[in-house]
């Protein structure tokens, strides 16, 4: 068996099924590479696929009605992506582009409808992965509602930090490259805003910015900004 495809066994959603069971999802697995920076799918187009990722991470975006670019999530390696087309059977409701270079599984619904019906701790897991992405998105749409500027913007480091976060010696490093406009597109706000911002967070020592990667110095100092 392929190193990758026993990878692809133990992530999350297939944990709880047997050899059998396994043996029946290796039949439909499709393996597929994608590029830095290169799209898997685009809001709007018909869902046809869900996604998990053995290798890489992958940025889910979604344009507003002003016509910017708002991110939903980076998913990574052991996550499962565009799961709510396998029920509702619609458009993908984002687009998404990896952001590393990437290996991810396919699985079609027309392939994997069956086997869900056969085995309930799929359509759990599923399910179970579904309701954390929209209490996540519930909680970014709230915090873009309610709070300014600065108190998304702490809201949405605090998350990366639970997400991406690994301890070091100064803090929580965000395990991963992201810009200036990048940040400004998880909280719908400009380049120039999101500038200042990192900026007032660096001078009063609560980040610190390297090379593209934030780390938190003080969590606590952090959220009491927001």
């Amino acid at each position: 068996m392929q190193e990758f495809v026993k990878n692809f066994y133990k992530l999350p959603i297939f944990a709880e099924l047997n050899e059998e069971e396994l043996e029946k999802i290796s039949e439909i697995i499709f393996i597929r590479k994608y590029k830095k920076r290169q799209i898997i799918f685009v809001e709007g187009e018909p869902g046809e696929a869900i996604y998990t990722i053995i290798k890489g991470k992958v940025k889910l975006t979604k344009s507003t009605a002003s016509g910017r670019e708002l991110i939903l999530g980076i998913r990574q390696p052991g996550e499962t992506f565009a799961e709510v087309v396998l029920f509702d059977g619609g458009p993908y409701p984002a687009t998404a582009e990896a952001i590393e270079d990437a290996e991810i599984a396919l699985l079609r619904n027309k392939d994997i409808e069956q086997l869900v019906k056969e085995n309930s701790s799929i359509s759990i897991a599923i399910i179970k992965t579904m309701s954390k992405r929209l209490r996540m998105v519930q909680q970014q749409m709230r915090d873009l509602a309610l709070k300014d500027t600065l108190g998304s913007m702490v809201s949405i480091l605090t998350r990366l930090a639970k997400e991406h976060g690994v301890e070091t010696d100064e803090g929580i490093l965000i395990n991963l490259n992201l810009t200036h406009q990048e940040l400004a597109n998880f909280i719908g706000t400009s380049r120039e805003s999101a500038n200042r911002l990192i900026s007032d967070l660096k001078k009063s020592k609560v980040i610190s910015v390297d090379k593209g990667k934030i780390t938190i110095l003080n969590m606590q100092k952090l959220k009491e900004w927001g």
